[in-house]
This record gives C-alpha cells, sequence and structure tokens, in this order.
C-alpha cells in the first residue's frame, strides 16, 4: 500500500468546489465511529455527492499471522470466501455438504500419499486421483459458480474485489446507496457461514498462480528472494502467496483453522462512505454482524526480527535483464522516523526531477528504472526503506549500486536545501489530495487506519509532523539507518554463457 500514511494529510484539506466556493468538510466530526457488542467497529460518513456506497471491511489478519508451514493459507483463504456459503452458491446445501465431506476425506488421503515421497504407493495415488476427480465432477451438479459476484454485479455492482497482505485481509465493493441490505446479507453470510468449495481445484490455481508471479518472474522471483535475506526470522520474510514447499499441502483443516483467526470481530473495521443515512445504515449493519460470535483462535505474536550486524547479498541468475534492490531496516509509523523516510521517499525518486531519477537515469543515462518505496512489505511491525533499479544496458547493477551508495552517503554530510524539502512536502500534498476524490478512497483509507492502528484518525497530526521535517532530521535519519550493516542488496544477473 505504497504511502497509505500520506494519504491521509488529505482529508484535512480536501475541498469540494462549486460556483467559486470551497466547500471543506472536518472528516473527524463527519465520521461516525461504533463498536458493536461483539467488538466489530463501524466506520459510518455520509456523503451525498452521488446516489451511491462504498463499502470496505478490512480484517486485521494476513500473511505474517500464518503458522510455520501453512504459508499462503491467508491468500487462499481469500479465494476460497468468493466460493458461496450455505445459502449462496448451492442448490441443495444438505445434499452437497455429503458430497463436500467425501471431497476433502479423499483429497486429504491422497495429500497424505503423496506426502510419503519415493516410499508413495502409484496405485494408490492414481485411484484417489480418479475418485477425486469423479467426486468434483458430481458436485458441480450442486453449486452455482460466481454467485456472490453474479448477485453483486445484477444489482449495479462495481469496484468488487479483495486483496491480502502481509498486514490486512480486505473486500470491498461499491452499490447504488439502496442495495446496502443485499451488502450486508452477503458479507455477514461470508463471515458466519463460508463453504470452501472447489478447494483442490482453488489450491491447483494459486500454485499456477505462484508459478507465473514468481518462479517466471524475475521481478517476482527477486523480491522474494530480497525480503527472505533481509529479514531472517520475522514472517515478513514469507511471501504472500506462499513458499512451493507449504502450497501443495495446505488443507481444508487449515483453511478453518484461519478463518477462526480471520473473522475474529475485534479484528474487522467496517467502513462505508456514501449516500447515506448513518441510523439506518448501523441498524442495518448491527441486525447482520452482531450475531458473528468472537473468534476462539489465539493471536500468534510474530517472532520479532533481530538487530541487524552485517551487509545482506543475495544474488539471483535468470535469463532476463538485470536488475537490483536494496533495503534498510527501520521503523514502523508513528514512530518519527517513518514520517522523515516519507519525505525522503519523494526526494529521491518521485519524478523526473528526484535526485535518483535525474542523476541516474537523465544525466548519466545508466538506469532504465529507479524507484523508492518507505515502508515494505507491511506497516504493523519494523519495515524497510528500499530501492529498486533497473540498469541501462550495457551499464550494470554494479555500477548502479555504487552511485546509489555514494547518493546515499551524501544524505549524510550535505543537507538537503530547503528548497528541495519544500517542494518534495508540497508535492506530497498536492498528490494525494488530488487523489482523494471518491467513496471508495475515503473509505479505504479510513478502514486501513482504523483496523492498523485502532484509531483512524491517527492522522489527525499527519500534515504537522511532516512539516516539522528538517534537512538535520533527514540527515540524522540517514546516519543511523542507511548503513551497510543494516542493507540487504539482492541482484538479478543473467547466466553467462
Amino acid at each position: 500500500m505504497k504511502r497509505n500514511n500520506l494519504l491521509l494529510l488529505a482529508i484535512f484539506i480536501f475541498c469540494l468546489g462549486f460556483a467559486g466556493r470551497a466547500l471543506c468538510f472536518d472528516l473527524e466530526g463527519k465520521v461516525s465511529k461504533t463498536k458493536l457488542k461483539n467488538g466489530i467497529t463501524v466506520l459510518l460518513l455520509e456523503r451525498q455527492v452521488s446516489p451511491t456506497v462504498s463499502l470496505y471491511i478490512r480484517h486485521r489478519i494476513g500473511a505474517v499471522d500464518e503458522d510455520e508451514g501453512e504459508t499462503g493459507a491467508a491468500h487462499l483463504l481469500e479465494h476460497m470466501m468468493f466460493k458461496g456459503t450455505k445459502t449462496i452458491g448451492t442448490k441443495n446445501y444438505a445434499a452437497e455438504k455429503k458430497i463436500l465431506d467425501a471431497i476433502e476425506k479423499t483429497g486429504t488421503a491422497l495429500d497424505r500419499e503423496k506426502q510419503k515421497g519415493e516410499k508413495a504407493n502409484a496405485k494408490t495415488i492414481a485411484a484417489l486421483s480418479a475418485k477425486l476427480r469423479k467426486l468434483n465432477e458430481e458436485h458441480k451438479k450442486y453449486f452455482i459458480p460466481n454467485e456472490i459476484d453474479r448477485l453483486y454485479t445484477q444489482n449495479g455492482g462495481l469496484d468488487m474485489n479483495a486483496s491480502t497482505g502481509q498486514d490486512v485481509t480486505t473486500y470491498h465493493v461499491s452499490l447504488p446507496a439502496n442495495k446496502i441490505e443485499l451488502w450486508a446479507r452477503i458479507e455477514s453470510d461470508r463471515m458466519l457461514n463460508p463453504v470452501f468449495r472447489e478447494f483442490y481445484t482453488e489450491r491447483d490455481v494459486v500454485m499456477e498462480e505462484r508459478r507465473q508471479r514468481v518462479e517466471t518472474s524475475p521481478s517476482g522471483k527477486l523480491y522474494e528472494e530480497f525480503m527472505s535475506a533481509a529479514y531472517a526470522v520475522h514472517p515478513y520474510r514469507n511471501p504472500i502467496i506462499g513458499w512451493p514447499q507449504d502450497l501443495p499441502w495446505l488443507s481444508p483443516g487449515a483453511m478453518r483453522k484461519y478463518f477462526e483467526k480471520y473473522r475474529a470481530p475485534e479484528k474487522t473495521v467496517i467502513a462505508v462512505v456514501g449516500a447515506i443515512n448513518p441510523t439506518e445504515t448501523l441498524k442495518l449493519i448491527k441486525k447482520y454482524f452482531e450475531p458473528i460470535p468472537a473468534s476462539s483462535a489465539k493471536p500468534r505474536m510474530a517472532e520479532p526480527e533481530p538487530r541487524q550486524t552485517a551487509e545482506r547479498r543475495k544474488e539471483v541468475i535468470f535469463d532476463a535483464n538485470p536488475m537490483m534492490i536494496i533495503g534498510f531496516h527501520k521503523p514502523n509509523f508513528p514512530v518519527y522516523e517513518d514520517y522523515v523516510f516519507d519525505v525522503l521517499e519523494t526526494i529521491l525518486a518521485d519524478g523526473r526531477t528526484s535526485r535518483l531519477y535525474h542523476l541516474l537515469v537523465t544525466k548519466m543515462q545508466i538506469a532504465d528504472k529507479i524507484s523508492v518505496y518507505n515502508g515494505l512489505p507491511g506497516s504493523r511491525y519494523p519495515n524497510l526503506f528500499t530501492i529498486f533499479a533497473t540498469p541501462r544496458h550495457p551499464h550494470t547493477n554494479a555500477e548502479l549500486e555504487n552511485v546509489i551508495l555514494q547518493e546515499l552517503e551524501r544524505l549524510k554530510t550535505e543537507p538537503v536545501s530547503e528548497e528541495e524539502l519544500t517542494m518534495a512536502k508540497n508535492k506530497l500534498r498536492m498528490e494525494y489530495i488530488s487523489g482523494l476524490d471518491s467513496n471508495a478512497q475515503l473509505a479505504s483509507i479510513l478502514s486501513y487506519y482504523e483496523v492498523l492502528t485502532g484509531d483512524y484518525r491517527y492522522f489527525a497530526d499527519y500534515l504537522k509532523n511532516i512539516d516539522k521535517v528538517t534537512p538535520q532530521d533527514i540527515q540524522q535519519a540517514a546516519s543511523a539507518f542507511l548503513t551497510k550493516e543494516n542493507r540487504t542488496i539482492a541482484t538479478l544477473e543473467r547466466k553467462k554463457d
């Protein structure tokens, strides 16, 4: 979620202009925040701009919360949550459940036999595979595919999607304002009664997705290797899509166990923004979502990452053009240095006049691409300040690395100019003021910061903190964190003939 924390500064100065007059709304005064009896937090913002509403549900559960050996469970669960419920996506659930039970029993037996490796019985595998295929065919008589998507689409739904991150899982859709009850009915049912249909088929889909996004993708492979080198023990080292040694053995039982963590009401935030009556909308949400019981699953505490004391390097050989990633450990928000690195990200690589872009791409012409991200791969735990670069042929990763590291050293000894700093701050303001013009963006921001920090008003002092950043702050942050012993460098090189 690139620079999501920066988005929030715009809320206090976001205005809607009409007939030469500006209407600036006080978001904190407009947002209604309620905690349901079961612990779900609800944020409502009435915005009578169009007869539509954007609805976000976020769970403070992500890949970082997976158990060892079950990486990819969060992402696979997101897939399974679109398979319907006991009442959505079925023609006869009582009859269907018998087949689903047989499918799980057969699939579990097949996985256990395959896990024996060389000792596995080929005939047993063949027989169980044939049985599983037959059961899956029989199941099609009872399953209505994509019914959740159909229900939303037929009722004017737009932008229906979901995403799994390291920290958070999100479901969202935009609908006509008179369809809020339809949304509440569908989403509460998904949280109460999901049915994990087509599990083994969908698991294969995710494994193919991994092959395309990672194993045959140079950038995907480099990023995965970089993160696994940058983090020695913390689960941020694990890819969201899962490790290849874990994915083939994820089971329906693992999904149910993870779902118990996932649906915990106290870790769930609902945000509704648009043409609503807040009182009536809250009544609907209480009616459908308050019956969701508390989760019995105990939260998993992520093992803290030890302080890095020596440079780490990783080389990936791939039949592709060279590229590289340089990353430094740093604190996550709300530590003040995080604001400093937000500003530094803009100074270094936001736009053609930024330091690294101007130097590497325009002036020296040794790079095709350069980008900087503060806050990868998540924000719940200390994260990374990361630089991505692609050399321009015939230049090399080594040349790029040398120049980039020189520029980072210069930050420690030469203060950035006040003009450069002011331009960066103004750019941050303008970029995100112009971006906050929709119900969906506001619902996204409110729900994200509420679920991550426990209070959507976290950003109340954001603009003030950005304005506080001085050249000396940048020098101090660079000296403290942009050091050799604190960095990880991963390079992708083409295999030499």
